[in-house]
């Protein structure tokens, strides 16, 4: 047995290291650089019901310790996913985790509609977006509007659904737990916090939105510790995301409870980030006389 299996929501993964959504496109670029069968799994860049261009102006900007981004979710909407990308995701040894954003209830629940007739393994659902029909506010905000969303999608989905949550929620706790009582298979966090820049030289906000979201080293702090007030809270398996650039940092966020770890960021300075990870934890692990990475999984 490989000490670096583990299971999430009764799925194999053949290590705990995913790509994150929106940072590795739909993978072919990254297989051609190491192969993603290496992969634990890979999360595809967020999808809409209908193709999006994204957002116009500046869209990302660095940060002393990481980034913000505005990309604005530009993608080839859901049918054109499944035409164009999704046959070369299944023909890999890698799970399949499909990011799906909506900016309406019934965004979702059309592009779930699709998606129930696909081979996939996992739904992961954005709900850090505007709900444009219910006055702007990102459904992850407040626990009672997302459920309205959560309790909707799962009633409809025939996949694995895991909730990608936000870290500008109201109670990041009380919406992990009101995920599991509406039937969520896991849950991810977090996604990426609300942050700002200003051009001291144009002396206006650097995106046309004002703005955007951070992401990177800075975050990884207070995304671990929204992992670990997670996991001590809810039985259903958490994937942690946030700053993890270093196989350390990811032994960290499996210490905290999370099964399974996202590389995001990480991947634009070093694109063989993830790879190095997977060899760091299991370096570690044989260091430390350990037989399984499940054994290290929530022990602080």
């Amino acid at each position: 047995m490989n000490r670096l299996n583990v299971k999430f929501a009764g799925i194999d993964f053949k290590n705990p290291v995913v790509l994150a959504s929106g940072t590795c496109g739909f993978g072919k670029e990254l297989d051609e650089l190491y192969g993603l069968d290496k992969l634990g799994g890979i999360s595809t860049k967020g999808l809409t019901l209908n193709p999006r261009p994204g957002n116009e102006g500046i869209r990302i900007w660095e940060t002393t310790a990481g980034i913000i981004n505005s990309v604005g979710l530009e993608n080839p909407g859901v049918d054109g996913f499944i035409d164009k990308h999704l046959d070369f995701l299944n023909s890999k040894d890698v799970v399949n985790i499909v990011n799906l954003s909506g900016h309406s209830t019934d965004d979702y629940l059309y592009a779930i509609e699709k998606l129930n007739k696909v081979k996939l393994d996992i739904i992961e659902l954005n709900i850090s977006c505007p709900n444009v029909k219910e006055g702007g506010m990102n459904f992850g905000i407040k626990t009672e509007v997302a459920r309205k969303l959560v309790k909707a999608v799962r009633n409809l989905c025939e996949h694995k659904l895991v909730i990608k949550l936000s870290p500008n929620a109201e109670d990041i706790v009380e919406l992990a737990e009101m995920c599991e009582e509406e039937g969520a298979d896991g849950v991810s966090l977090v996604n990426t916090f609300l942050a700002m820049a200003i051009d001291i030289k144009k002396k206006k906000p650097v995106f046309d939105n004002v703005y955007a979201g951070l992401s990177g080293p800075a975050i990884k702090p207070i995304a671990l510790r929204m992992v670990h007030q997670v996991a001590k809270s809810v039985d259903i398996p958490v994937m942690g995301i946030g700053g993890i650039s270093t196989w350390e940092d990811a032994i960290e966020f499996l210490m905290a409870g999370a099964r399974v770890i996202q590389i995001g960021t990480a991947n634009f300075s070093n694109p063989k980030a993830a790879i190095e990870i997977i060899e760091g934890i299991d370096k570690y692990l044989e260091s430390e006389n350990i037989q399984s990475v499940e054994d290290i999984i929530g022990i602080v």
